[in-house]
């Protein structure tokens, strides 16, 4: 008799991670978390391991004995590519047979969106890496939106001319539910997945302004898009955070650049095909 697979969350206490591993509860998957202390009472039960990406004798040790892999990307950073290669290397290390990675959506090495490039270095990681893999390239998580707002409730940025571009915004709730149906699919041995790379959209993309109004709506507060100029954008955002480095100024300013050149605006029904239901509008995403 073929024992079952076992299954790894990394990221799990985070959002994302979280919600993955109370999805899976019923397989007992181990979480890899950098702090154990960190795991909410939710998770209590459930093995844990300790693990930062940029330990790779660490990452091989949480990943002994794991078939399949659930690698959350790692925090935004200036050596986020080696950490995430020294996570990808461990993995192939421990024997990982399956690696489900959380991507973005048009991850390149030229993405308009700069954080798309460090995804893109990751996913030829993967494939380069000996272990099966899949990749789900998420869309801007529609629950961030609200937050980019100031204190007068404009989101500002080079969008384009209002209402801005076009983005296909996804709830953050079907990312998690498409990575544990995946991860779920192939524990249980199907090669569905195999090689596969699903880009997770909402079910249209608004423009950032409509987007914004419809926001406003559901969160009870004033919402709307103001465009600034590259120049602009770069000058305000260094305004408010001094110490920023330069690549932090790129990703965020290439927030706004992905939308308004139609980077992010592509609409898939990856979510439909994986789950066997509609995704989440901008509304049920912001209402909870």
């Amino acid at each position: 008799m073929t024992a079952p697979s076992r299954v790894a969350v990394t990221g799990a206490t985070g959002a994302l991670g979280g919600a993955v591993a109370a999805a899976l509860a019923d397989l007992s998957p181990r979480l890899v978390v950098r702090s154990a202390a960190r795991v909410p009472a939710s998770l209590a039960g459930l093995e844990v391991a300790e693990a930062s990406y940029d330990d790779g004798a660490a990452c091989a040790a949480a990943f002994a004995g794991v078939d399949v892999l659930l690698l959350v990307s790692g925090s935004e950073s200036a050596d986020r590519r080696a950490h995430h290669r020294s996570a990808v290397a461990a993995a192939a290390e421990a024997g990982v047979r399956h690696v489900v990675y959380t991507s973005f959506s048009g991850a390149a090495p030229d993405a308009t969106f700069t954080l798309g490039r460090d995804h893109a270095d990751t996913e030829a990681a993967l494939r380069d890496s000996g272990c099966g893999f899949t990749l789900l390239r998420d869309d801007f998580y529609t629950e961030v939106l609200p937050l980019f707002a100031d204190g007068e409730g404009a989101v500002r940025g080079p969008a384009g001319p209002a209402p801005g571009g076009r983005v296909a915004l996804v709830g953050r709730r079907d990312c998690a539910a498409v990575a544990a149906q995946v991860l779920r699919d192939v524990a249980g041995g199907a090669s569905t997945h195999d090689a596969a790379t699903y880009t997770l959209t909402g079910p249209e993309a608004p423009t950032l302004g409509e987007a914004l109004e419809r926001a406003a709506v559901v969160v009870g507060r004033g919402l709307h898009y103001v465009e600034e100029t590259l120049d602009e954008a770069y000058a305000s955002r260094a305004a408010a955070y001094p110490d920023a480095e330069d690549w932090q100024l790129d990703a965020w300013v290439s927030t706004y650049t992905a939308i308004a050149d139609g980077s992010v605006a592509t609409v898939t029904d990856d979510v439909a095909r994986v789950l066997g239901r509609d995704p989440l509008t901008l509304e049920q995403a912001l209402g909870g």
